[in-house]
C-alpha cells in the first residue's frame, strides 16, 4: 500500500490544511458503533483536495443512540450539514453474533423487526430535530456462521436475518426525505472482509474497519458530499487511440486495431461498455482527439465491436488542435464549465497538459494496462448524485437535440430569426413532490446564469414550498427540436405588502441565450401585480462564474436603488413574442 494511502498519511496532511482557503465549506459529523479514530483527519483532506473546507465532528464511542435522542446533545448543536451514522453488525446483533440459533426461527424474526423498529425511531427523531442529511450505512455479511456449511440449509439463517435487516432499512428509509444508505455491505465486498476487518484493530480497540481501510471508507463517504454540494461532474471527455481501443488507427488502419472479444480488445470493449452504463444516470459523452477525422469516424460508425457510436457523442473534436483547446472548444459548445469534466486520455503528456492548464477539469492517471480502465472510471466518485431525475434520464437525447439546434443557429442569419423558428414554450410549474428533487439539483449544480448562487438543499426547498410567505417554482422548455426538461427555477420571498424580493433565480446551460429567462420574469411580475406589490428587488451576488447573468436584471429594467436591483411594477415588462409561456 503506498504511503499517501495510508491513515498516517492523511492524519499528517490534515494538520498541514487552511480551512479558510476556499469558499465552499461543509460541515459534517459521524457517529458510530465503533471506533472510528482518523475518519474525521482522512475526511478533511479529501474535501481540501476537493477544494472544500470542512468542519467535523465526532460522536462519542458508541454513543449514536445518546447524541441522537437527546435534542441538547453536542451533535444538534453542532449542526451539520451531513451525518454519516456507521454501524456493525457486531454491535447490532450483541451476542446473537455468536449464537443466534440460541433463538427459534420466530424469534429471529421478532429480533430483527426489533432492530430495524429501533433505527426507525432514532431516524424519526433525528429528522424532527436536525435539518442534516443522515447517511446510515447497513451491515456487512460476514463469511462466519456458527452453522458453517450448513448455514445454507438453514431457514432464515444468520446470514438470512443480516440481508433482512438491510433490506428493510433499504425499506424504512425510502419513507424518509433526506435519509439515505452507505453501503458498507458492498464496500467490504468491494475491498474483501478479510482486509477490511482485522482482528488485531477489533480486539485493541474495537475498530470493526481496519486502519488503513479509512481512506478507503472516507473516499467511499465522499460521495455524499460531492452530491451534496452539487459538485456532480457531467461529462467525460475521451481519446480514441489507445483509450476506446488499442493502437492507432492512422498507422494501423480499421482492420488493425484491437477493439473486439479476445484479450487485449476485449478491455476497451468492457470500458466502452462501463462508460455507456454511466449515460443511463445523465452523464454526457464527448470526444477529444488527435486524429484523422475521417478514418476515426468510420471505426466509431462501422468497426463491429464499437459500443459507443457517434449518436452517443453530444460533443465530438477529432482534429490535429491540442487538447486543452478542443477541451475549451467543447465546454464552450455544450455551455458546461470546465469544472463539469472527466478526461480520460492514455498519453501522459496530454494528461499533464490537460492537468497543469486546465486543473478544474478531472483528469485520471491511467495505467498503460488497459484492463484497469474500468477499475478506475469506477472508482471515481464525481458522479455521484442523491437522485435520478428524468431529466438526468434523457440527458443524453436532449444534447442530441440540442446538437440539432445548433446546425439550425448556424443555418440562419441572425439570432432573433432563428429564435422565432425554435417554436419556445415555457412552462411555469410550481414546487411539488414531482419537482423538489430537480429544483434542488439545478440550484446546487447551476453556475453560469445565477443570480446569487445561493445553495438550497431538498429540505430547504420543501419548506419554501410550504412557506405563504414565498413564491417557488421552476420553467420546463420544450421547442420543435424537443423537451429540455426544467431547466429554470426561482424562488422569490414576499417581504410585505409592497415588497417582494427575488431571492434565487437560475437557468440551466441548456437554455441560455433564448431569452426565456424573460418569460419566467414575466410571471413573476404578474403574481406581484395581483397581490398588489409595488416594487420586486434583487441582487446580483458576483462570482467567478455567474458573468453570464450579470446584465439580467438592468436589461430588465431593474435599476439600482440602496444597494437592490429594483423593477417598479408599474412598469410595463414586454415578454419577445416568440415565446408561448403556459402556466400549470
Amino acid at each position: 500500500m503506498e504511503s499517501k494511502e495510508l491513515l498516517s498519511h492523511y492524519i499528517l496532511e490534515s494538520e498541514k490544511i487552511n480551512l479558510e482557503k476556499f469558499e465552499r465549506k461543509i460541515k459534517i459529523a459521524m457517529i458510530s458503533s465503533f471506533t472510528i479514530n482518523g475518519l474525521a483527519e482522512t475526511l478533511k483532506v479529501k474535501c481540501f483536495e476537493n477544494k472544500i473546507r470542512c468542519i467535523t465532528f465526532e460522536g462519542g464511542y458508541n454513543q449514536y443512540n445518546q447524541e441522537i435522542l437527546d435534542e441538547n446533545s453536542n451533535l444538534y448543536k453542532f449542526s451539520p450539514e451531513i451525518t454519516f451514522l456507521i454501524f456493525d453488525v457486531r454491535s447490532i446483533f450483541g451476542e446473537l453474533f455468536y449464537s443466534p440459533y440460541s433463538l427459534s426461527e420466530q424469534e429471529r424474526k421478532n429480533f430483527v423487526n426489533k432492530k430495524n423498529s429501533e433505527i426507525t425511531s432514532l431516524i424519526k427523531k433525528f429528522r424532527e430535530t436536525s435539518t442534516s442529511k443522515l447517511v446510515i450505512s447497513n451491515l456487512g455479511m460476514p463469511h462466519y456462521s456458527p452453522h458453517g456449511i450448513a448455514e445454507t440449509k438453514t431457514r432464515y439463517s444468520f446470514h438470512d436475518m443480516i440481508m433482512d435487516f438491510n433490506q428493510k432499512l433499504k425499506e424504512t428509509i425510502l419513507d424518509f426525505e433526506s435519509v439515505y444508505i452507505f453501503d458498507i455491505f458492498c464496500f467490504m465486498i468491494k475491498h474483501g472482509e478479510t482486509n477490511v476487518f482485522n482482528f488485531q484493530n477489533y480486539l485493541f480497540g474495537d475498530i470493526k474497519i481496519a486502519i488503513n481501510y479509512i481512506p478507503k471508507l472516507a473516499h467511499e463517504l465522499m460521495s455524499f458530499v460531492i452530491s451534496t454540494l452539487g459538485l456532480t461532474k457531467k461529462c467525460i471527455v475521451l481519446d480514441l487511440d489507445n483509450t476506446l481501443w488499442g493502437g492507432i488507427v492512422g498507422e494501423d488502419g480499421f482492420d488493425g486495431i484491437r477493439l473486439g472479444p479476445q484479450p487485449p480488445g476485449n478491455a476497451y470493449v468492457e470500458f466502452q461498455k462501463t462508460i455507456k452504463a454511466l449515460t443511463q444516470r445523465g452523464i454526457i459523452l464527448a470526444i477529444n482527439s488527435k486524429n484523422n477525422f475521417d478514418d476515426a469516424m468510420k471505426i466509431i460508425q462501422e468497426h463491429p465491436h464499437m459500443i459507443l457510436k457517434d449518436n452517443d457523442f453530444a460533443c465530438i473534436k477529432i482534429n490535429w488542435n491540442d487538447k486543452v483547446s478542443n477541451m475549451k472548444e467543447i465546454a464552450n459548445e455544450l455551455n458546461l464549465g470546465l469544472d463539469s469534466f472527466v478526461f480520460f486520455d492514455d498519453d501522459p503528456v496530454n494528461r499533464e497538459l490537460v492537468r497543469k492548464t486546465i486543473p478544474d477539469v478531472t483528469t485520471p492517471e491511467l495505467p498503460d494496462d488497459p484492463s484497469k480502465y474500468v477499475e478506475i472510471l469506477q472508482s471515481l466518485n464525481e458522479f455521484s448524485v442523491f437522485q435520478i431525475t428524468n431529466e438526468d434520464l434523457n440527458r443524453k437525447k436532449m444534447y442530441s437535440q440540442q446538437r440539432n439546434r445548433q446546425v439550425s443557429e448556424v443555418s440562419s442569419t441572425n439570432l432573433g430569426e432563428f429564435l422565432k423558428t425554435l417554436d419556445l414554450h415555457v412552462s411555469i410549474k410550481k414546487s411539488n413532490s414531482f419537482t423538489i428533487p430537480r429544483i434542488s439539483q439545478l440550484i446546487l449544480k447551476t453556475n453560469q446564469f445565477n443570480l446569487s448562487t445561493k445553495r438550497y438543499q431538498e429540505d430547504d426547498i420543501r419548506k419554501f414550498s410550504d412557506d405563504d410567505q414565498v413564491l417557488i417554482g421552476c420553467a420546463q422548455v420544450k421547442d420543435k427540436f424537443g423537451d429540455n426538461g426544467i431547466t429554470g427555477v426561482f424562488i422569490v420571498k414576499k417581504l410585505n405588502s409592497d415588497e417582494w424580493f427575488l431571492d434565487t433565480f437560475l437557468l440551466s446551460c441548456r437554455v441560455m441565450g433564448r431569452e426565456v429567462e424573460k418569460a419566467i420574469l414575466n410571471y413573476i411580475i404578474n403574481e406581484a401585480k395581483k397581490n398588489g406589490i409595488r416594487k420586486i428587488k434583487s441582487q446580483y451576488i458576483v462570482t467567478k462564474k455567474n458573468k453570464p447573468v450579470e446584465n439580467f436584471l438592468p436589461d430588465c429594467g431593474f435599476v439600482q436603488e440602496n444597494g437592490f436591483w429594483v423593477f417598479d411594477l408599474t412598469k410595463t415588462f414586454h415578454v419577445p413574442e416568440f415565446l408561448t409561456t403556459n402556466i400549470e
